[in-house]
């Protein structure tokens, strides 16, 4: 990874700098097969990419050169939420049109490619796309287009055809969101108008239906690899409960669910995702152990509650250590960020980058940060990485998915021998850590 302030061609910029130094190596994190099942579209441009498009688009942006954005936009440490979230008012106007999210999609999976990523569920909200005779459709063909480049490129690679490296596969996650105002995009603005008397949970609520249906008719009419639904946005003040009937109508279509939970309000907003949203996985989940958060009574029973509860269905929680550390001022390294405890809770976690581009991170960043601020000896880390793809929504089918976990595996055991990382048996009491990766079911 490029270590200068300015990104390289197919690199994000250098991470935020807080020292990781893994015990395992960079080159062997490197080199594992890794998955990013929380990864913003939009918030994961090549800074010169972002330059290019406005400039053709006629958006404005604070600064022309990688240099100026990564000082007055996208930097190494936020004040809050809201700043972390401004870079996203550049990012999200330009992926305006087949071109953009095509080229976009391309390059974000080239990039993972390039550090080992072998498996990505690409999430966005595609109304914040939608414009006049460009609809939620063509924005996730699109998008689809570009991904698809990339796998048909490093499937035709020596490296898969000769070399027995995994081949790569990705998912698309759709992003309902929280809540909108007139300004996010033009179909919020035309919705609100048209429905400007009605109260605006309702509306928010409609948006989210309207979505269920168009991603699901695209999935089952264009085969497009739409894998789960998301709901998004500002937690706090913005429950579940307004988005129940779009996450049921994906229940009942099969389509799996994925909920932002946990990040900017306490455990109660995970509860409500995994109880009204039927949430599979969390998003974040970082103030899943905050009992001071609690209303309800006996706060440290509940969360007690919560979690076991969580580890014991295997709902897994998308870690994304950098981007919480961004914008959560109370945890002042990285040793504080919850991973450490859900690790030794056993519950089921994965790895995540969240925003390679506003967080300045990549996975092997993240994993060498947890693996330099945690005790993960080399069994453990090896079934953190694998339960990544276990716990995927994988577009194919179940046997497919077992074949491709399968390879990942051994290609993982390949990997790990030629760096000198032999996986431990797990000691009495770890046979039931993040996954056994023994079977590519588990």
């Amino acid at each position: 990874m490029q270590t200068s302030s300015t990104p390289s061609a197919n690199k994000p910029p250098a991470s935020d700098g807080h020292g990781a130094t893994t015990p395992y190596g960079r080159d062997f994190l490197e080199a594992v097969p890794k998955t990013d099942l929380h990864l913003h579209l939009d918030g994961s441009l090549r800074l010169e990419t972002l330059i290019e498009l406005a400039r053709g688009r006629g958006i404005k942006l604070p600064s022309e050169t990688p240099e100026g954005l990564l000082e007055l936009v996208f930097k190494e440490s936020y004040r809050d939420l809201p700043d972390y979230l401004h870079g996203f008012a550049y990012t999200s106007p330009v992926l305006c049109d087949e071109e953009a999210l095509e080229r976009v999609a391309y390059e974000l999976a080239v990039d993972n490619l390039a550090e080992g990523v072998r498996y990505i569920e690409v999430r966005f909200a595609p109304q914040l796309h939608v414009r006049e005779g460009f609809e939620v459709a063509q924005v996730l063909t699109a998008v689809d287009k570009g991904l698809d480049r990339a796998r048909r490129e490093h499937e035709a690679s020596p490296a898969v055809r000769e070399r027995g490296e995994p081949p790569f596969r990705y998912g698309i996650i759709t992003c309902a969101m929280r809540l909108f105002t007139a300004g996010f995009a033009p179909y919020y603005e035309q919705l609100l108008g048209a429905l400007g008397q009605w109260p605006s949970k309702e509306v928010y609520g409609i948006a989210s239906m309207s979505l269920a249906r168009s991603v699901i008719e695209a999935r089952d009419d264009l085969g497009l690899p739409v894998v789960a639904f998301d709901l998004a946005g500002a937690e706090a003040g913005n429950p579940p409960s307004d988005h129940v009937d779009a996450f049921t109508f994906a229940h009942r279509n099969f389509l799996k669910k994925t909920v932002h939970a946990g990040e900017a309000y306490g455990p109660e907003s995970i509860f409500q995702a995994i109880t009204l949203l039927n949430a599979d996985r969390i998003g974040h989940g970082t103030r899943l152990f905050d009992a001071a958060g609690v209303k309800a009574e006996a706060p440290e029973r509940y969360v007690r509650q919560l979690s076991e509860y969580i580890a014991d269905r295997r709902i897994t929680i998308e870690v994304c250590v950098t981007s919480n550390m961004q914008t959560m001022p109370h945890l002042r390294r990285v040793e504080d960020h919850p991973l450490g405890r859900m690790l030794r809770d056993r519950l089921s976690v994965t790895v995540c980058t969240d925003n390679r581009l506003v967080s300045r991170t990549t996975v092997t960043d993240e994993l060498a940060k947890a693996t330099d601020a945690f005790d993960i000896p080399p069994q453990e880390l090896r079934n953190v990485v694998i339960h990544g793809f276990k716990r995927s929504f994988f577009a194919g089918g179940y046997r497919e998915k077992r074949a491709y976990v399968r390879q990942v595996i051994d290609y993982y055991d390949q990997v790990a021998a030629e760096h000198g990382v032999a996986p431990q048996a797990p000691s009495r009491g770890q046979e039931l850590g993040p996954a056994s990766a023994e079977s590519p079911s588990s």
